[in-house]
């Protein structure tokens, strides 16, 4: 549901953001409500015309509403770091479409800076700092070492500017317990199956390195005061609208492909029902999917 750190096409993590890139600003609009709430709260204690770096900028949710949420104060700077040209590309359009011109001259309230770059590699402070705000969400899970990504991250930031971390929460949910075909309780096995995965991904990742401690424990060892964290609901309850339904299409996919050789055969056939278009069972012409979430946001300000 929101915003994915990307560092290639096929990143460190293995996985081609690109072709996943309609998935991500699918979600983008399913969370838009909940993504201006958060925008309004992280940007109304920073001083005039802050910098504001929105890392792994993915669908662009963040990066509109980031915009609007300066908009609305009196303006000021985003900067989008991505390293998948078409992914920065799509965040970019959607952070400046957003951008409010004043008397119709190409004179925004709020400037766009796209940056490309991979922040495994390069450090955010020469990039992108010094920020009033970074925001990164779902984004250093992704990259090999996390801890000195949070470091780094913390680095770019100005003097009382803050870094805002978007991981952890509760896992998505879309389907009901009991579907009518296979075993009930479908969700539950597809979320362990891509914790699986996950754990495989981060061990095959080069130059992986294990984080064995909270965010809010990570954020007080790089430095940052006055660490705090809040959590945010996506709901969208049966019967759903076709986006969602859309969305829960997408997503069971994307849960099958990575689960797939660590579910049994009963319910890899019962995913294969839920995702044909021509079956009884087809999970986009179901009113009883939904989407449900819960994120959490780590808050730290650099001294």
């Amino acid at each position: 549901m929101g915003t994915v750190w990307c560092v290639a096409a096929h990143t460190h993590d293995g996985i081609d953001w690109t072709s996943r890139l309609a998935s991500l600003r699918r979600a983008a609009e399913l969370d838009a409500d909940a993504i201006r709430v958060i925008a309004r709260r992280l940007v109304r204690t920073l001083p005039d015309n802050p910098t504001v770096v929105d890392v792994g900028c993915g669908g662009g949710g963040m990066a509109v509403a980031l915009v609007e949420s300066l908009t609305a104060r009196g303006g000021g700077t985003v900067v989008l770091v991505d390293a998948v040209p078409e992914v920065l590309d799509a965040a970019a359009t959607a952070a400046r479409s957003a951008a409010t011109y004043e008397n119709d001259t190409p004179t925004t309230t709020v400037r766009v800076r796209p940056v490309l770059a991979d922040l495994a590699a390069e450090r955010p402070a020469d990039i992108a700092g010094p920020a009033h705000l970074v925001w990164a969400s779902r984004v250093v899970h992704h990259l090999p070492d996390q801890r000195q990504a949070v470091a780094d991250l913390a680095d770019a930031l100005a003097p009382g500017g803050w870094l805002a971390l978007g991981e952890g929460g509760l896992e998505s949910r879309c389907l009901p317990w009991d579907l009518g075909i296979g075993e009930p309780g479908l969700q539950d096995r597809l979320a362990h199956a891509r914790a699986e995965w996950f754990v495989r991904m981060r061990e095959s990742m080069p130059d992986s390195v294990r984080l064995p401690a909270g965010w809010n424990t990570v954020l007080t060892d790089v430095g940052l005061v006055d660490v705090t964290a809040f959590s945010y609901l996506v709901d969208h309850p049966a019967p759903a609208k076709p986006a969602v339904r859309e969305w829960a299409v997408r997503q069971v996919e994307w849960l099958a492909e990575v689960g797939a050789d660590r579910l049994h055969a009963a319910d890899r056939h019962a995913l294969t029902r839920l995702l044909d278009p021509d079956d009884a069972a087809y999970l986009g012409r179901r009113d009883d999917v939904f989407l449900l979430s819960a994120g959490t946001v780590h808050l730290g300000r650099k001294p």
